[in-house]
């Protein structure tokens, strides 16, 4: 049906002034659609996006002293019209989640972690000047009842983030920093600190260390006592002293995988 007949038959139903209002109507929709929304508008209401995360590659360290991941050209571009790889790596590799299923017998796994608990706020807890002075140095209480004096008191559905500075050591041995018997030595939370952030109803905890407990645990006790509590925990951390005490919110981006108990992902913090 041709443009002029749709128009005449809509003239006749409508009538003069009918057209007129339908056309400015179908104007107004039209612009409305065009533009973005007044909720579009304002929903960038950060400034900057601070990158959390570090790049994954064979040489990045690990916990047991191994390559962290495989990265073998299965396709090419030039042969095959696209490019394709196999990775091959543990789950606790790079900047790494661990999921409650990694310290507990039947807790959630990383594809069970609620996505709500994984975008919240972010709570920095700055203690690089004693790990430098400590390479064993542990996070207390104490460390968060000097936060909370300046700060306030921590929100629930936090992520509590330990900065040491270690993320400045990654490309050296001193990442792990094992002494000549194979110990590992750097920084974490101290066992004794998982029932305060319990209470506060922290939902996950970050260190910019290879463990959420301190390389030198024999018993893991953080991790059974936080993991073991339903909550989550990120390793290897990148950039926290870009980040301030309080005022961010962390993006969490935990990988969704059957039974996972953790894995790399990508992480962000929106100032």
């Amino acid at each position: 049906m041709c443009t002029a007949c749709v128009i005449d038959s809509v003239a006749r139903r409508l009538g003069r002034r009918g057209v007129f209002s339908a056309m400015a109507a179908g104007a107004a929709t039209m612009a409305l659609s065009a533009a973005p929304s007044r909720a579009q508008q304002t929903a960038r209401s950060f400034s900057r996006v601070v990158e959390m995360t570090h790049v994954l590659g064979p040489a990045f360290p690990t916990f047991e002293g191994g390559p962290a991941i495989a990265i073998e050209r299965k396709l090419s571009f030039a042969r095959d019209g696209y490019n394709m790889n196999q990775l091959t790596y543990m789950e606790h590799v790079g900047t790494h989640f661990d999921a409650p299923l990694h310290f507990s017998a039947n807790g959630p796994s990383v594809a069970e972690i609620p996505p709500e608990s994984l975008v919240c706020p972010l709570v920095v807890i700055d203690v690089r000047a004693r790990a430098e002075a400590d390479a064993d140095y542990q996070l207390g209480p104490e460390d968060i009842a000097a936060h909370e004096r300046t700060n306030g008191r921590i929100a629930a559905g936090s992520c509590v983030a330990l900065n040491s500075g270690w993320d400045a050591k990654v490309a050296t041995p001193g990442f792990r920093n094992a002494t000549a018997a194979g110990a590992l030595r750097f920084p974490g939370f101290r066992p004794d600190v998982a029932p305060l952030l319990l209470e506060r109803n922290v939902a996950g905890v970050a260190v910019d260390t290879l463990s959420i407990d301190h390389g030198g645990s024999k018993d893991f006790a953080f991790h059974l006592a936080w993991l073991g509590a339903g909550r989550w925990g990120l390793e290897c951390a990148a950039n926290l002293g870009r980040l301030p005490a309080t005022g961010a919110t962390i993006i969490a981006g935990a990988p969704r995988i059957e039974g996972g108990t953790g894995g790399p992902g990508r992480v962000f913090a929106l100032l």
